[in-house]
């Protein structure tokens, strides 16, 4: 602020003013960030894309379904499989808008996660209504067609007689034993 800069082991020297200002330079540099970037698993969501944040609203998304397809990704923002097959999701999302695709970042609900046993990203399971859980498994780029042939498989509009299912009531009693989950939601 225009003052000079004395050290202490200046103080007794007489002329500490003038060693300080022909001694010591400063140099300083400032900048502002004016916006923050979408990150790579905030970009691109479509309208039947939708980011879950607790067990109780994974549990409550899946049924209030009906008999939509919906398709739920576990991903973590530090994998690099999970930032490759991203925009190839988005894609599919795109095609199929009668599916619901939820996703759960793996490090947001880690608990979670472990509670339905996924350990290896990206993993993905598909649902629908009374059925319940359809199949489950990983894929990356290179097996693509895994999710693809899942998607032409459990994809035409079906109905399934009787309420939503969701999650196995093995998989709700791990979540509610483990604190995820209200008992309310069994």
């Amino acid at each position: 602020m225009g003052k000079p800069l004395v050290f202490p082991d200046q103080m007794d020297s007489k002329d500490s003013i003038t060693k300080a200002q022909s001694n010591f330079f400063v140099r300083a540099q400032a900048s502002i960030r004016v916006s923050r970037a979408l990150r790579w698993w905030e970009n691109t969501h479509k309208p039947n894309m939708r980011e879950i944040h607790s067990a109780q609203e994974l549990v409550y998304s899946l049924l209030n379904a009906g008999d939509k397809l919906v398709i739920v990704d576990f991903y973590s923002p530090g994998c690099g499989g999970c930032k490759a097959l991203h925009p190839k999701i988005c894609q599919l999302a795109e095609s199929n808008p009668n599916a619901v695709f939820l996703k759960v970042n793996y490090e947001e609900l880690k608990t979670m996660c472990r509670g339905l046993h996924i350990h290896v990203l990206p993993f993905f399971r598909f649902y629908r209504g009374a059925e319940g859980r359809l199949c489950s498994f990983s894929c990356t780029n290179a097996t693509i067609r895994k999710f693809k042939d899942a998607l032409a498989k459990h994809g035409a509009d079906g109905c399934s007689l009787g309420p939503a299912k969701g999650l196995d009531e093995s998989e709700l009693m791990t979540l509610a034993s483990i604190g995820e989950l209200q008992k309310a939601y069994i």
